[in-house]
């Protein structure tokens, strides 16, 4: 007897979502870390190289539960909402559902990501440094710093991980003839997150250079706009340049999707 899906509720996806990122976010942080460090301008040895690999996890912690939880609040309520859409419309259901839930998670997890890549990058050595220095030299807006280019980023991302994801869950669950266990979930989620980090990390290059640009008084920060920044990044440092960070990048996403929406759909459950 094939078992209904229900659509998890509110207290659900805030409890689960919260739970997995902050699984995600603890367990892989040193990979976080030399990623950012790969692509910084300034190169790896400069931000820092292997030292201090956690700097910046407290940023990460406090903004972690919140933005996961925002980004699965959105995205179930509003895939449950169209859900009644024909099956063949169902993979840009998830697109818009993913996208909408970034749009919403990055109000979250963006000011804690500036200041969480300033500390990884040595720009600042505290917590309360990161904040002081950022909110000084640019007010609130500073803690802004690369919004849009990080939502430019991750609905890329979500709209090929998720539609990979949920096809995955759909074709394994029907191959069975029963639903998908959480570890097979988390298996279909480490596939689909490593596909989708790999072909989007020119944009996650791009969102680390804008986001570690700091405006001084009557100055311009050093990197501005997402389509200048491709440009400039192509044009001074070569095409490749924009790749920085892919191998660490890939291994950290691939191995958050397996603990992220393996935990995420545990705790659902």
């Amino acid at each position: 007897m094939t078992r209904e899906i229900k659509t998890p509720n509110m207290t659900q996806c805030l409890v689960a979502g919260g739970f997995a990122g902050m699984a995600v976010d603890t367990a892989l942080y040193p990979l976080d870390t030399i990623k950012t460090r790969l692509q910084a301008r300034n190169g790896f040895i400069a931000s820092g190289g292997f030292r201090g690999i956690y700097s910046g996890l407290s940023s990460a912690i406090i903004g972690s539960a919140p933005g996961a939880s925002m980004f699965f609040l959105t995205y179930e309520q509003i895939k449950s909402s169209l859900s009644s859409l024909p099956a063949q419309q169902q993979p840009f259901v998830h697109m818009f559902a993913a996208s909408a839930g970034e749009v919403a998670a990055c109000l979250v997890r963006v000011p804690t990501e500036v200041i969480k890549q300033r500390l990884q990058t040595r720009h600042h050595n505290t917590l309360k440094g990161a904040v002081q220095g950022t909110y000084a030299a640019e007010g609130l807006l500073g803690f802004y710093r690369g919004y849009l280019t990080q939502v430019v980023r991750e609905i890329p991302f979500t709209c090929i991980q998720f539609p990979i994801y949920e096809y995955l869950k759909l074709a394994y669950a029907r191959r069975m003839g029963r639903p998908i266990r959480s570890y097979e979930a988390a298996m279909c989620g480490s596939v689909a997150g490593g596909i989708a980090a790999a072909v989007t990390t020119p944009l996650d290059v791009v969102k680390t250079r804008v986001m570690l640009s700091t405006k001084g008084v009557g100055q311009s920060p050093e990197y501005s706009g997402i389509v200048a920044t491709l440009s400039r990044i192509a044009r001074e440092e070569g095409a490749r340049a924009l790749f920085s960070g892919i191998v660490p990048r890939t291994v950290w996403i691939s191995i958050g999707g397996f603990v992220f929406l393996g935990s995420y759909e545990k705790v659902k459950s």
